[in-house]
């Protein structure tokens, strides 16, 4: 039975193969491993190998490109029916070019397709070889002036020259007793299949992909980062912790810090509405929380009134509500501005895709002990790092450094808060 010859993906990203030229012509005897083509993909000239043995009947693309899996050859015994076995397949060839397809009564002579000429640069002879081997010897320091070609009429392919070292003399590969090399492309290899397991896309993936992929690829983002020196804010916290039997966090401080310096900084309150900006008074900050299938943000509602036992056990209570599927609506609504802290995690610094209808989001690093200059002297500081995410819709870049300044002012004194 004749076998259909397709183009192979011989990349991940290929779509399309260009065949630059036949080693084989139709009527000869191919084995598995010898070179059929010379194909040449996104990402670089190839050779394409048999992986059945037989005659070559039918050539499909004497050149030009062709879509993977479209036909390019028939292998079979003389005298069969290639026709056949092409009409078999429904298909009669898949080139994406104009080429005119080869038969074994037009038997396909090497000579007239293109094959690259290279010139040698020792005494200016024409050299006829094949690019795979043009590229290889020039990688290797090889004069193809030296070497003697086993392809058509002499042409210099691959395996020609393999092995060879610069200065050396080359007989033609046909006469050497070398072991086959190892094959660049085959159509048919033994590497096992990949493992993997696919999952269907949960609804709330889904939700998160759609809106922040509208966020990211519709908002214009900018990004402003800044340093704080957390050493007052760790004092202050062990501080209201020791008589207390709420346990504020440092995402407790960092809310209750933001809220404050929202009330200062209306732009980065805002939303953007297409035909408007939403100025916001309340400040409702959004929190992300990581849950199994993804990420949920309940929020915070008048965080700027809220005192920071208040915010821990809010949180608290969004967070297990949200890892427990149990949020309501309401509890997910009306976000003014949102913060992604990853701090616990151990990730330092990171940008964060603003969560609509927001203007901004706040990504929060993990505080670091680090060598600081302090009073001309190097101690050892604390210091966190939060980047500002902002859309240029509605805000500016000054109007975000402000908004830093005065968040990074509260940080470093939190007993602003109590004022």
């Amino acid at each position: 039975m004749a076998e259909i010859i397709r183009m192979p993906r011989m990349s991940d990203t290929m779509e399309e193969g260009n065949i630059i030229g036949w080693l084989k012509k139709v009527g000869d005897k191919v084995e598995p491993g010898e070179t059929l083509a010379e194909v040449e993909t996104d990402k670089a000239t190839m050779e394409l190998d048999a992986f059945v043995e037989g005659t070559l009947l039918y050539i499909a693309v004497p050149e030009g490109t062709v879509a993977i899996d479209g036909i390019i050859a028939v292998i079979g015994q003389p005298g069969e029916d290639w026709q056949a076995a092409i009409n078999g397949t429904g298909a009669a060839g898949a080139s994406t070019g104009s080429a005119t397809a080869i038969s074994a009564a037009e038997p396909i002579k090497l000579e007239n397709i293109s094959a690259p000429i290279v010139s040698d640069s020792n005494d200016g002879q024409r050299i006829k070889a094949s690019p795979l081997a043009k590229s290889m010897a020039k990688e290797s320091g090889i004069n193809l002036g030296q070497i003697q070609g086993s392809g058509e009429g002499g042409r210099i392919v691959r395996k020609d020259v393999i092995g060879v070292k610069p200065g050396e003399a080359i007989v033609p590969t046909a006469a050497k007793t070398v072991a086959a090399p190892t094959q660049v492309v085959s159509l048919q290899t033994n590497t096992p299949e990949s493992s993997y397991e696919d999952k269907t896309v949960s609804q709330m993936r889904k939700t998160i992909a759609r809106r922040l992929s509208e966020s990211k690829f519709t908002a214009p983002h900018f990004y402003l980062s800044v340093e704080i020196d957390m050493e007052r804010a760790m004092e202050v916290r062990e501080q209201l912790n020791q008589n207390s039997d709420v346990r504020i966090s440092y995402n407790d401080l960092v809310i209750r810090s933001v809220a404050s310096a929202l009330k200062k900084h209306a732009v980065i309150n805002a939303s953007w509405l297409g035909d408007r900006i939403r100025y916001n008074h309340d400040v409702h900050i959004g929190v992300a929380v990581a849950v199994e299938d993804g990420l949920l943000v309940p929020v915070i509602k008048h965080a700027d009134r809220k005192t920071l036992s208040q915010i821990n056990g809010e949180v608290k209570m969004l967070a297990g509500k949200a890892k427990d599927k149990k949020l309501q609506p309401d509890e997910m609504q009306g976000n003014t501005f949102t913060i992604s802290n990853l701090g616990m995690f151990g990730i330092e610094e990171f940008t964060a895709i603003i969560n609509p209808p927001d203007a901004c989001i706040l990504a929060v690093g993990g505080i670091i002990q680090k060598p600081v200059v302090k009073n001309g002297q190097i101690v050892v500081g604390n210091t966190m790092k939060v980047t500002l995410s902002c859309d240029h819709r509605v805000v500016d870049g000054a109007s975000g450094a402000q908004f830093l300044q005065t968040l990074k002012s509260i940080l470093e004194e939190p007993l602003l808060l109590l004022k």
